[in-house]
């Protein structure tokens, strides 16, 4: 989380994958400037069910989570929380994804227990199987599970952060606000 490869940057759905200074390219890069997927999700605590459909027009920061034992998703959620609370009523829908990787059974009212620990006040689901994860993400060998997405207005993909953590004040999470409020302003 701490290397240049931690770095996601926001990109024009027409010019392709962003390029970081000194960095030949950095894992989900490919993925910038394309069409989000819809999700498969159960068990919704916070809202009810919601697709990607649903919130076109909205900013979307969708986060890959898990717990109890996840430090970086523990690390992660105070940003995600600062986000929902700085920006949700400006057009950003945060979306927690739970993916199970524990031994013991899933059990939902566990999921939602977690989600209340962290504090998470926007719409949580779980990934069953983990379908959407492999969907977005786990196409190839990837470093982490804990893959977050910032999805524009349109539905294109405009920021990857490909895992691990990141915390507010430090340099991911001041450039993940820098993107969303400028995907706030944009005009859907």
């Amino acid at each position: 989380a701490g290397s240049a490869a931690g770095f996601g940057r926001s990109a024009r759905a027409e010019s392709g994958p962003a390029k970081l200074p000194g960095v030949a390219a950095y894992e989900g890069a490919e993925l910038i400037g394309t069409p989000a997927r819809p999700w498969h999700a159960e068990h919704w605590t916070n809202s009810p069910p919601v697709q990607l459909a649903d919130l076109r027009g909205r900013v979307v920061l969708l986060r890959f989570w898990t717990a109890p034992d996840c430090p970086y998703c523990s690390a992660t959620a105070p940003a995600l929380n600062e986000l929902h609370r700085r920006y949700a009523k400006r057009g950003l829908t945060v979306i927690g994804l739970y993916h199970h990787k524990e031994q013991s059974p899933l059990k939902p009212a566990d999921v939602a227990h977690y989600a209340e620990l962290f504090g998470f006040q926007f719409p949580v689901a779980i990934d069953i199987q983990w379908k959407t994860l492999r969907d977005y993400w786990l196409d190839k060998r990837r470093a982490f599970t804990s893959a977050s997405f910032l999805i524009d207005r349109r539905g294109i993909i405009r920021f990857v952060h490909p895992g691990g953590q990141y915390a507010p004040g430090d340099a991911t999470f001041k450039q993940l606000d820098v993107t969303i409020r400028a995907l706030c302003a944009e005009s859907s």
